[in-house]
């Protein structure tokens, strides 16, 4: 066969002669090949084509769904008993169900098409090494224009539009959820439980504005069933999801994950009110990312070998020490303390601190200490924040000095 061709030669072939070229020349063997509808306008044919059709329009209205529901609809966390709360709830199924159909629906309808429309071909190639000369580079240019005209595709143009937005919308759905993650690490906002917006600050940052913060665990109340003459409804008043802890509240060697929690929000001990509602401004303090903090109640007898980091020897009372519970490696919470080495440990890449030495790592991936809340005791005899951390919460980027 021959294998060196000029380009007179070349340019003088139809694209038939140049894929039949190209199909000899890289060693395909045609073993079988048939068309799907040898008979122009074949009623099976249309009925296939129609069959694809309605999957991409099946696809094109939900990825638009998807967009719209993105968009527009309710978002923002609602609790039992407000009025928002059916459409909140509804607001992640509906992603993942409109998502779900677009990007399978298009999946269905390049199958269908495969399947129905491509002619059916069995090819058999034997492997060459080498690169390709001029021939080869023409040949399997023609080849593809052969596999494009094979395909109908190009005739087709109500389908081959459909495919396209069906494509371009498909890949909306996946890369539009993206832009909700693109911001501004350094804008700053209103200083809230979750800081101002920016990486310096938590909720422990509003001490800085002279808010009396406590130390508050978790309860894990939820929302109360109430009967009355208009039915039952459920409601968060008189609800406290935080409560104030005291020193003696945690045995020695003991642990409890505790929250910043303003003084203007407690609602437990002798300031309960079984009427004021403050269950959603506890949420937004268990729920801010860098508000989590271990209280540690050391032993007397480890608490007389602690090693206390430069600057920071009163952030402790007494036997009582508070670290950040977000691990300074990539930020999983180090939620585990092991009170007969006194080391504290993150699940997710096995790093360890020393909980007698400033949290210093001591093992694992963490290469820096965990930050230490300063903490002291008020006249009431409540745990409460004597300020603020004086270094960056959780892993590094790039502006961090610390």
């Amino acid at each position: 066969m021959k294998k060196n061709y000029t380009a007179q030669e070349l340019n003088s072939m139809s694209n038939d002669d140049l894929a039949r070229l190209g199909t000899e020349l890289d060693e395909v063997t045609v073993a079988y090949r048939k068309e799907r509808f040898p008979v122009p306008n074949d009623p099976a044919e249309k009925r296939a084509a129609r069959g694809i059709s309605i999957w991409l329009v099946i696809g094109i209205v939900a990825a638009i769904a998807f967009l719209g529901v993105y968009l527009f609809w309710p978002w923002q966390y609602q609790g039992h008993g407000d009025e928002n709360l059916g459409m909140f709830t509804l607001y992640t199924p509906l992603l993942g169900l409109t998502s779900g159909i677009s990007i399978l629906a298009l999946g269905f309808a390049c199958v269908l098409y495969v399947q129905r429309i491509i002619p059916e071909e069995i090819s058999v190639q034997r492997r060459h090494d080498g690169p390709s000369d001029e021939v080869d580079r023409r040949t399997v240019t023609a080849l593809l224009n052969d596999a494009w005209t094979t395909s109908t595709l190009g005739r087709r143009k109500a389908m081959k539009g459909l495919l396209g937005a069906a494509g371009v919308l498909a890949g909306l759905v996946v890369i539009a959820p993206l832009g909700g993650m693109v911001k501004n690490p350094w804008k700053r906002g209103e200083m809230t439980y979750h800081g101002d917006g920016t990486l310096w600050t938590s909720g422990w940052t509003l001490h800085e504005n002279g808010v009396k913060l406590y130390l508050a665990r978790d309860t894990g109340a939820i929302a109360e069933e109430h009967s009355g003459p208009t039915g039952t409804h459920f409601t968060t008043a008189g609800v406290s999801r935080l409560v104030r802890v005291r020193p003696e509240d945690l045995d020695a060697g003991g642990m409890d994950t505790v929250f910043p929690l303003a003084a203007e929000d407690v609602n437990d001990g002798d300031l309960y009110d079984p009427q004021r509602d403050v269950y959603e401004n506890h949420m937004h303090s268990i729920h801010g990312p860098r508000n989590a903090v271990m209280l540690i109640r050391l032993r007397t007898a480890d608490a007389e070998r602690v090693i206390e980091r430069e600057g920071q020897e009163d952030f402790h009372y007494g036997d009582y020490y508070a670290y950040s519970k977000i691990c300074t490696h990539v930020g999983c919470p180090t939620s585990l303390y092991e009170q007969q080495t006194n080391r504290i440990l993150c699940p997710c890449h096995q790093s360890q601190f020393d909980a007698l030495q400033y949290g210093k790592p001591v093992f694992g991936p963490a290469a820096r200490a965990l930050p230490q809340l300063p903490i002291t005791v008020d006249e009431e005899g409540y745990l409460v924040a004597g300020g603020n951390f004086i270094e960056p919460l959780g892993p590094a980027f790039w502006e961090r000095r610390s």
